[in-house]
């Protein structure tokens, strides 16, 4: 996901999305563990799209204008 697309979002889409990436990251850390994780590169995407969203919820926090 691209940080123009998050930026396109509210501020509830953004806590909901949030919410979704962190099960996700837990889900492939379980995958993990167990053995059955097809693609460890997923983690580093998920863990990206994770900085990604709350950057730009602190951005809003802050009043910060990136373009």
């Amino acid at each position: 996901m691209k940080a123009n697309e998050i930026r396109d979002l509210s501020a509830n889409e953004l806590e909901r999305r949030l919410d979704e990436l962190k099960t996700e990251l837990f889900n492939l850390r379980f995958q993990l563990a167990t053995g059955q994780l097809d693609n460890p590169m997923n983690i580093k995407r998920v863990r990206k799209d994770i900085a990604r969203v709350k950057t730009i919820i602190r951005e809003r926090e802050l009043n910060i204008n990136v373009q």
